[in-house]
């Protein structure tokens, strides 16, 4: 039987270790990183699964800026990563993880603008991300424009940089 906790209630490193296992060690080369970088996970939407006390499975939020072209900073979270350890991949773990981090997105009020880069075949059937709003937008290192994706009222439309958030939410 999965559990699915606050990260908090997990060893940092066993979250790091399962990270490493999932995207590899060379996982803070990627863009993704880029846009946080220097930001604490946001702890309300951020949740570990668990079986028989092993860890199987993580997603972190984070607080990142929309840098728009017209002058506006827009606040967003970024959804991800949704690590599952890779033998339990396709057993059902990320999904339950994401919708744990949505639900406490919108029971947080923190929902008018979610992110993240993934692929859009997914998050779009399955939790009503998409790339409509998110074409111009550009990222610290290379994406592919189409997994860059978003949901909520509050999302940018527009030209602007991605990055992180200098004032961290609570």
């Amino acid at each position: 039987m999965i559990s699915i906790v606050p990260i908090s209630d997990v060893e940092p490193q066993a979250v790091e270790h399962l990270l490493d296992r999932a995207f590899g060690t060379g996982r803070h080369e990627r863009t993704a990183y880029r846009i946080r970088e220097g930001m604490p996970a946001i702890p309300r939407l951020s949740f570990a699964a668990l079986e028989k006390d092993a860890l199987v499975g993580t997603i972190q939020c984070w607080p990142i800026l929309f840098d728009g072209d017209d002058g506006r900073d827009v606040p967003l979270v970024m959804v991800g990563p949704v690590a599952v350890e890779p033998a339990r991949q396709r057993d059902g773990i990320g999904r339950d993880l994401m919708l744990s981090a949505l639900n406490a997105a919108v029971a947080t009020g923190d929902a008018a603008a979610l992110m993240l880069i993934g692929d859009p075949e997914y998050y779009g059937r399955f939790f009503g991300f998409t790339a409509d709003r998110t074409t111009e937008w550009r990222v610290p290192g290379p994406v592919e424009q189409r997994r860059l994706l978003a949901m909520g009222d509050s999302v940018p439309n527009g030209g602007g940089m991605l990055g992180p958030r200098i004032a961290a939410l609570a």
